[in-house]
């Protein structure tokens, strides 16, 4: 019986067409297109290629002229020949994998791309933003905000809920298109569970979920701001936020934040919206007091901006009494709340929510489903089962208290190692934000301190300008356990000794 072709024999006629008249004889020509078929991973180490006949077959050449270049490519050691097996693809070493597709796609004679830098109207790229290397869960000490803690996550809680959203009935509910719509279960426990913690009260229509806090952010941004709108962050502030911003218009200012969170007074009365992060400011994890949340609604009143206020980590409270949210002292509807599941729960979940106003949700339930139609269904239901079982309440008590042990051992660990560097006083939060030394560098610390597995994040990011100063950093403590505080923050210490020392020592 022949066998059926596969979706993968189907690419060697249009890539044998590349090549053509580029060799001088069609058994070059073969073997160049196996050559770039292997180099440009198209056939991945270890797997069969079609056998000869099948490949003459396809490219309606004699099986003679495919075996030759078969052959040829063997001899190479690119391919090797199995006894009654065929040809398998070699294992070559990733530097010459690497270095051989652009020779192939040179002798492919393929056309010049477009020109795309002059076709581009935005270039996100060119933004700078938070990084974070892509290795952290193999590095000892990773000091690092807003990362998954695989010790504390309840897993059992999370896989039975799950489990849940995969019964029959379940997935009858989750898996068509939604189209607009959010999962009625989790607007449900947002509505009853999430708002009223925070003291808000809100109506279902006034409520959409998105992917993320990020998500929320962006969705407002394209609705709202224009050219010509003035909008307002606090510096430093969260520069994922001010990115979006910066897409939509150049006007675009920093507003001064204190030990208290964002400062009120003249520079708030030029925007159109003020963006804050009143629970925890990102980064300096600053609580606003009451008053200064007051005093902040009563000039948008008075001075005719919106307030979108990011609720960041509002849930991460050592001290047990949150304050209130802006959202919940609003009286005249100039708040547009956005909440996160995500930075309790799990990062990679990316579920968030917007409470506003019903005729602006509606509006950014429209532009929601020209980016994405819905969040993903089944990951909404897991997401409300978890909270309607109380896991997710008894998870971020948990979290509070892994988090306030792990916050007392790094200002222990800073004060005895590192006393040069002076933390932010804090209620809360996952992290700490910590000056140095005016002449101190934490970017190029931050790279010294790599090379020894310690991950910390340079402040310059969460300041807008060039150049922005470079004195600060954040240490975070959601992604690193209690044991490996103390040995992390003496390898930070001794390099900080090191480098003051450096120059006494060269001259």
């Amino acid at each position: 019986m022949p066998r059926t072709a596969r979706a993968s024999d189907l690419m060697w006629p249009r890539l044998f067409r590349r090549f053509d008249g580029r060799a001088g004889t069609r058994q070059g020509q073969v073997r160049d297109m196996l050559v770039h078929a292997l180099m440009d991973g198209f056939v991945a180490a270890g797997a069969a290629l079609p056998s000869s006949r099948l490949l003459a077959q396809a490219l309606g050449l004699s099986r003679t002229t495919v075996t030759l270049a078969l052959q040829a490519l063997a001899e190479r050691g690119l391919i090797e020949g199995r006894p009654r097996s065929g040809y398998y693809a070699s294992d070559l070493p990733r530097s010459q994998r690497a270095a051989a597709p652009a020779t192939a796609r040179h002798q492919a004679g393929t056309p010049p791309e477009a020109a795309w830098h002059k076709r581009l109207v935005l270039m996100p790229s060119a933004q700078r933003n938070i990084e974070k290397p892509r290795d952290w869960q193999q590095q000892p000490y990773p000091f690092l905000y807003g990362q998954f803690d695989a010790t504390l996550f309840p897993y059992r809680d999370w896989r039975a809920c799950a489990l849940e959203t995969l019964t029959a009935r379940s997935v009858r509910r989750w898996a068509p298109d939604q189209l607009d719509r959010d999962d009625d279960a989790l607007v449900d426990q947002i509505h009853r569970r999430l708002l009223p913690a925070r003291g808000i009260w809100a109506e279902r229509d006034q409520i959409l979920v998105t992917a993320g806090a990020q998500q929320a952010t962006f969705l407002l941004a394209m609705l709202l701001v224009g050219p010509a709108s003035h909008v307002g962050i606090e510096s430093p502030g969260y520069p994922d936020a001010r990115n979006s911003f910066a897409l939509r218009t150049k006007h675009v200012h920093a507003l001064r934040v204190d030990a208290a969170g964002l400062v009120p007074g003249a520079a708030l009365a030029r925007c159109d919206y003020v963006y804050v992060t009143p629970s925890h400011q990102c980064p300096t994890t600053v609580t606003m007091p009451f008053e200064r949340r007051t005093a902040l609604l009563a000039q948008a009143e008075r001075d005719d901006f919106v307030l979108i206020e990011d609720d960041h980590e509002s849930e991460l409270n050592f001290s047990g009494q949150p304050t209130p949210a802006l959202k919940s002292l609003d009286g005249a509807q100039r708040v547009l709340y956005v909440g996160s599941l995500s930075k309790t729960l799990a990062h990679g979940l990316r579920l968030g929510f917007v409470v506003a106003p019903a005729p602006l949700i509606r509006e950014l339930r429209a532009l929601r489903r020209l980016v994405m139609r819905h969040v993903c269904s089944n990951n909404q239901q897991a997401a409300a089962n978890f909270i309607a079982h109380g896991h997710h309440e008894a998870y971020v008590h948990r979290l509070n208290q892994a988090y306030r042990d792990r916050a007392r051992a790094l200002r222990q660990a800073i004060a005895s190692h590192a006393p040069v560097l002076q933390p932010m006083a804090a209620q809360g939060g996952s992290a700490l934000w910590v000056s140095g030394p005016r002449e101190l560098d934490t970017r190029a610390l931050a790279q010294r301190l790599l090379a020894l597995g310690v991950l910390i994040e340079p402040g310059d990011v969460f300041y807008p300008g060039n150049p922005p100063p470079r004195h600060h950093l954040r240490i975070g403590y959601s992604s690193i356990t209690l044991d490996r505080i103390e040995p992390g923050v003496r390898l930070i210490g001794r390099e900080l000794a090191r480098q003051r020392t450096a120059p006494a020592t060269e001259q």
